[in-house]
């Protein structure tokens, strides 16, 4: 597939690319180039994580740059410089569920409630092809899950507890009148 990175921009909900099922990708010269311009967009957006599809690519792969803040039982819960993981998967959550307030760059002014295992292992694939397992808690683990979840199609708005639906109910019907405007 023919991608020109400095095309791409951060799609906006409801657009069709943010609810189909991402495919796996493998390493190339437009992978990276996908993924640096990936690593602009998330930056100039203020953001932590990107995923493709968020970009309007059915790709499984996504970018992260959480700042570090310490660590939570000897794991990391932040990265000093941007992640590129291809082909994530998610596995061994522990902690049960925790409820903290979560946005995404897609869904712009809406936020909820999402409840997600404290603790997370990551097994993806860098840019370059290498495989990596790391495992974090924190704000780095709620961005893995949450980046995953765009890979399948999953919105925050999917997780949010019912209240917090109906609080963001105005906000998700603007942006779909914006989307039918275009």
């Amino acid at each position: 597939m023919e991608v020109d990175p400095s095309k791409l921009v951060i799609v906006s909900y409801p657009d069709p690319s943010l609810r189909g099922r991402a495919e796996a990708i493998e390493p190339s010269e437009t992978v990276r180039a996908v993924a640096a311009r990936m690593i602009e967009l998330m930056r100039e957006a203020d953001g932590i994580g990107l995923a493709a599809p968020q970009v309007g690519l059915a790709w499984r792969l996504f970018v992260c740059r959480v700042p570090p803040e310490g660590e939570e039982g000897g794991l990391a819960t932040g990265c000093e410089t941007p992640q590129v993981h291809l082909n994530p998967v998610l596995s061994s959550p522990e902690g049960g569920l925790i409820g903290q307030e979560e946005g995404c760059l897609s869904l712009p002014g809406i936020r909820g409630e999402i409840r997600r295992p404290p603790v997370i292992t990551l097994t993806s694939t860098d840019a370059d092809g290498h495989e990596q397992t790391q495992r974090a808690a924190g704000l780095l683990a709620r961005c893995w899950q949450h980046e995953s979840d765009h890979l399948d199609g999953v919105l925050i708005i999917d997780k949010m507890p019912r209240m917090d639906r109906l609080r963001n109910r105005s906000a998700i019907r603007e942006l779909d009148r914006e989307w039918d405007g275009r």
